[in-house]
């Protein structure tokens, strides 16, 4: 089964193309990651699949949903982590959880949201109690709440140092223990590496490959071409080098 489908997607904001005849399918129980810089169109396409935002044209099915349509089984279905939360600062770990629990007719029992995050020797404190991994974990936690069949993770790691990223990781691969499937956006080759088992990267709103992040690393190249007028402009060292390496250059 497919969870996702999306065929010949667009969206543009005045001029600019913001996602452009997108094509992109995603399996139940995998960890599929967007790949991409700013501006690339990530954060939209998730916007699109989560139904914050309708699409001009294109079509897209989520969990065999229409998201621009808002029905509610579709948002009991799915779960979405921002880049960004705000907590209720009154509220413990175990309470924002059983909050979010309470919205939903089939959640998954609070210990088992804590466990998957690692949030059970933390669940009496409150956010601003919290390191800036935990908070992200708490989010993750809220998202994961409702036991969506599939969850949004949009760039879960941003600004986060390498312990803390590497925590958030095996946090991530834990949860499809849980038989989630997972869409998330990233800014790193690294990070994608590490959790998913495939990966589209995104360039100026299209999916310009799609595989295994290994294969996407292997087929990765970088080419550099200049053109040289005259060598004798150039540093002797350089000159030197360059008379040995012109065969790698065009």
């Amino acid at each position: 089964m497919n969870v996702v489908e999306v065929e010949k997607l667009r969206k543009s904001f005045g001029d600019i193309d913001a996602v452009c005849e997108l094509d992109l399918t995603i399996e139940q129980g995998e960890i599929f990651a967007i790949l991409g810089p700013n501006g690339a169109g990530k954060t939209t396409t998730l916007e699109i699949l989560e139904g914050y935002i309708k699409p001009d044209s294109g079509k897209v099915r989520v969990l065999n949903y229409d998201p621009s349509l808002h029905e509610r089984e579709f948002k009991e279905k799915i779960g979405i982590v921002l880049q960004e939360t705000e907590f209720e600062t009154y509220l413990s770990v175990e309470e924002s959880v059983e909050l979010v629990r309470s919205y939903y007719p089939n959640p998954l029992p609070l210990d088992d949201v804590l466990h998957a995050t690692g949030l059970q020797e933390l669940r009496k404190l409150r956010p601003r109690k919290l390191s800036g991994g935990q908070k992200r974990r708490l989010d993750v936690a809220l998202g994961l709440a409702g036991n969506p069949e599939l969850l949004f993770l949009d760039e879960p790691t941003t600004g986060f140092d390498p312990n803390a990223r590497r925590d958030a990781w095996r946090m991530i691969k834990d949860l499809k223990k849980f038989g989630k499937t997972i869409l998330l956006s990233s800014h790193y080759m690294d990070e994608v590496e590490q959790i998913a088992d495939r990966a589209g990267i995104m360039m100026h709103g299209r999916i310009v490959a799609v595989g295994s992040p290994s294969n996407l690393a292997k087929e990765s190249q970088t080419t550099i071409r200049f053109n040289v007028d005259d060598l004798d402009d150039f540093p002797g060292s350089l000159r030197s080098g360059l008379n040995e390496s012109t065969s790698a250059f065009e």
